[in-house]
């Protein structure tokens, strides 16, 4: 038996990250992410999974964003019983995650039942709460630049990404060959966190290019500011659905230094997100031991995300209340993409005024609500109904922690050696595309956009 690759997801799509290394010696998994965004996509997180989840010898968690880790569970539920090795904060994190994916499985099942709105019978969630627990004692904390053997052949090491907090790039060597997993890619301007490490030697490269065909705005402080003048000067309410981990810390920041300056208005800010108030914590208690991934010029987490009349909304029946707040002030709910969670319940309510407006502070994928919104749908459909579109909606892409094209092929070439091959994943077909014919040109290295399911020699 040869070693291979496989690629099991992020193949010409950017969610569903999965990556099968095998060797006569091993088998290993690099992430396990939900699909998220198109249909087609997420019928994909029901198909049994291939090897056998009892086969895989250990698993590799990048980072602790959904799309990386949220499939973990149900790998869990088909039998997988083997170390996850990732940083202490992925593992913390992780654990945050997976366990309000499972509680909004649950939720929107049991919601789906008892409305009658969905096509199945009976609506499962893909895995639930005891799942998850069954799973968490099988996470193995590494810290940074440690090595891990695994069954013989195969060694993992772990050096900052720079992406969310404890994110990393993986360098795998098996069976004599170097194969380095870029995870996802963060940017050097992150008000949080040190820059990613540059690239560790390699032999094969897995680059991810989410934003592989474009550039990002360099501060999104004015247009921020300009749509929450305009949102909040006519009696509006704003909402920002925004990713519970990393983003979250990033627009509770930016709002201070907007409302501090005096060039936003100092009005209640409810943090909507029992996962992203998890977070903060998670974030808070890092920033205040000096984690080796954060930045050293923070000085200090006082009132670091606080704009100064942040409201931390726990309970469902308070998060209920501010579906109509009643005054102008705004909201920063999960999911990012408007995908689930109590931000689809304020935007079913909201939506329709035109006072009101809705804020998407990143990268939205094909097939979600919030990507419908950036391309300017009249209405968008909400557990089992439509609600039209007459809120002010603007994206702003200068929150996104992912590298772009620039930062990317930078990336790529701060390592030590020329790569055999570089395998673009983790982007739609555009944005792989894009960057996989910079790599070409630019550093005159062969470079590959795969298949799903493609599998390749090492």
């Amino acid at each position: 038996m040869v070693a291979t690759l496989q690629f099991l997801g992020a193949a010409q799509t950017v969610t569903g990250s999965k990556f099968l290394l095998r060797s006569p010696e091993a088998a290993l998994l690099v992430d396990a992410g939900l699909f998220q965004g198109l249909r087609a996509l997420r019928r994909r997180n029901w198909e049994p999974f291939h090897p056998p989840p009892a086969e895989i010898d250990a698993v590799v968690l990048t980072h602790a964003h959904l799309d990386h880790c949220g499939y973990l569970p149900a790998l869990g539920r088909q039998g997988l019983d083997c170390p996850i090795i990732a940083t202490p904060a992925t593992a913390s994190l992780a654990a945050l995650v997976l366990r309000d994916s499972a509680t909004l499985q649950e939720e929107d099942a049991a919601y789906a039942a008892r409305g009658g709105w969905s096509k199945h019978g009976s609506p499962e969630p893909l895995y639930d709460t005891g799942d998850v627990e069954r799973l968490l004692p099988l996470m193995h904390p590494v810290e940074f630049g440690e090595t891990v053997t695994v069954d013989g052949d195969t060694v993992v090491r772990l050096v900052p990404a720079g992406h969310i907090l404890g994110s990393a790039v993986a360098q795998v060597t098996i069976d004599g060959r170097r194969v380095v997993l870029s995870g996802d890619l963060g940017r050097g301007t992150h008000p949080l966190l040190a820059p990613p490490a540059p690239r560790p030697g390699a032999d094969v490269v897995l680059v991810e290019s989410t934003y592989g065909n474009r550039s990002h705005a360099e501060d999104p402080d004015d247009q921020l500011a300009d749509v929450l003048s305009r949102t909040l000067g006519r009696g509006g309410v704003a909402v920002i659905p925004a990713f519970a981990v990393d983003r979250t810390e990033i627009v509770l920041m930016t709002l201070r230094r907007l409302m501090t300056s005096g060039r936003v208005p100092v009005v209640p800010v409810f943090a909507d997100s029992p996962m992203a108030l998890g977070a903060l914590d998670i974030y808070r208690s890092a920033i205040a031991r000096g984690s080796a991934d954060v930045r050293t010029s923070l000085g200090g987490v006082d009132g670091l995300f606080d704009p100064g009349d942040l409201r931390e909304v726990h309970d469902a029946r308070d998060s209920m209340a501010i579906n109509n707040p009643g005054i102008p002030c705004i909201i920063v709910s999960a999911s990012g993409m408007a995908s689930g969670g109590r931000v689809v319940h304020h935007l079913k309510h909201l939506l329709p005024d035109p006072r009101n407006a809705v804020v998407l502070a990143g990268f939205q994928a094909a097939g979600t609500r919030g990507r419908s919104l950036a391309d300017g749908a009249s209405q968008v459909k909400m557990h089992g109904r439509y609600v039209p579109v007459r809120a002010e909606i603007v994206q702003v892409d200068g929150f996104s922690v992912h590298a772009d094209s620039d930062d990317l092929i930078t990336w790529l070439a701060s390592g030590p050696d020329e790569p055999d091959v570089v395998y673009v994943v983790h982007g739609e077909p555009d944005g792989s595309a894009a960057l996989a014919r910079r790599v070409r040109e630019e550093l005159r290295w062969m470079a590959v956009v795969p298949e799903h399911n493609e599998m390749v020699r090492l």
